[in-house]
């Protein structure tokens, strides 16, 4: 990659600086860049096959961080720095994007959870980004991906996959398939938040995974970054996120799932790090299903494996027979054993 040409375009000498990738990312290309060791730039290259408008993206950071800036300046917004023709992007010949980021001194990121206090401090970031922009006009964001987190158009594919997919495959899934069918309640009470309008639209992030959040020196949370994803929705998909994700010891890549387990004091980290910035913004009706939040994204996520299992790995694909069917396996059973402890969760809620 000629990383010269890219560099020149933002007023940056290629020689003075050294580039090596950066970051477990699966979406974008992303590289830090370097002087005398030190970093300080990142690099993305936008992946237009998930992300189809690219400037889609940089018009809502940019709208974001303008309105940031007027209102609270004293808030860390990542954005990203205009190239030398003052564009968010610089495309080349080849009709690829790049855009590049101040590399944050003193801060990093984490992949994975360890502590209840990573957990609190990454709730209280998202939910500290969705409160700064509660009065930010949500009509002004354009939608990055069409009906991401809409769980009635995954439920629909999971059924078409079921009809039309791999016969042999469908059998090889059957238990799986009828567990997920039973669960078809989940569907239900998201069409009716949906079509409440005790449910507010809002900005809302919608990959709330850890590695999304800087923290400081002292792991206290600095920041959320990685905006692609930033479009109106509602908090359950935040909320929802960080249970899938920060929950269980065990990520979504594990074929044991007896070493799946749901963590009761990540549980509360989560809440207690969430609703300590947005309990008085949150409608009643809101906070009464903020332990459904968790079922929705973890259920969606089952349905999306397993739909991508019975369709032949189209979309995920698959580093071995049986991938995504194990990932399928691993978001049930996670499922299962957060529906066991919905009364518990939900007579924690009342404690915050």
């Amino acid at each position: 990659m000629l990383f010269n040409n890219i560099l020149t375009h933002y007023g940056l000498t290629a020689t003075d600086y050294t580039v090596t990738p950066f970051g477990s990312g699966l979406i974008n290309g992303t590289w830090k860049i370097s002087q005398h060791q030190q970093p300080r730039y990142i690099l993305q290259q936008i992946n237009t096959t998930v992300f189809k408008h690219p400037q889609d993206i940089a018009q809502n950071i940019r709208n974001l961080g303008d309105y940031l800036q007027q209102h609270y300046p004293d808030y860390l917004f990542a954005g990203a720095l205009p190239a030398i023709t003052g564009e968010d992007l610089y495309t080349d010949d080849e009709n690829h994007y790049y855009r590049l980021f101040p590399f944050i001194a003193n801060s990093h990121s984490v992949e994975v959870v360890h502590t209840p206090q990573q957990a609190f401090e990454a709730a209280r970031q998202f939910a500290r980004f969705t409160h700064l922009l509660r009065h930010f006009d949500t009509s002004r964001l354009k939608i990055t991906i069409p009906q991401f987190h809409d769980l009635q158009l995954r439920y629909q594919q999971f059924n078409e996959a079921f009809k039309k997919g791999n016969p042999e495959r469908i059998t090889t899934a059957a238990g799986l398939i009828t567990y997920l069918q039973q669960q078809a309640h989940l569907v239900q009470t998201y069409e009716h938040i949906k079509n409440n309008p005790g449910y507010r639209l809002r900005v809302i992030h919608h990959d709330t995974k850890i590695s999304n959040v800087l923290f400081d020196d002292n792991d206290k949370g600095l920041c959320v970054i990685d905006m692609d994803t930033v479009m109106p929705g509602y908090f359950i998909s935040d909320v929802g996120d960080m249970m899938r994700t920060y929950l269980s010891p065990a990520n979504e890549e594990e074929k044991d799932v007896h070493k799946i387990t749901v963590r009761d004091d990540f549980f509360t980290a989560i809440a207690t790090g969430y609703l300590g910035e947005l309990k008085q913004e949150l409608s009643e009706a809101e906070k009464s299903q903020f332990v459904y939040a968790g079922q929705f994204m973890i259920y969606m996520q089952a349905l999306r494996f397993l739909t991508d299992y019975l369709n032949n790995d189209v979309y995920y694909g698959a580093r071995y027979e049986g991938h995504n069917f194990i990932r399928a396996q691993n978001q049930a059973m996670l499922l299962q054993q957060y529906l066991a402890k919905e009364d518990l969760f939900n007579n924690i809620i009342t404690t915050i």
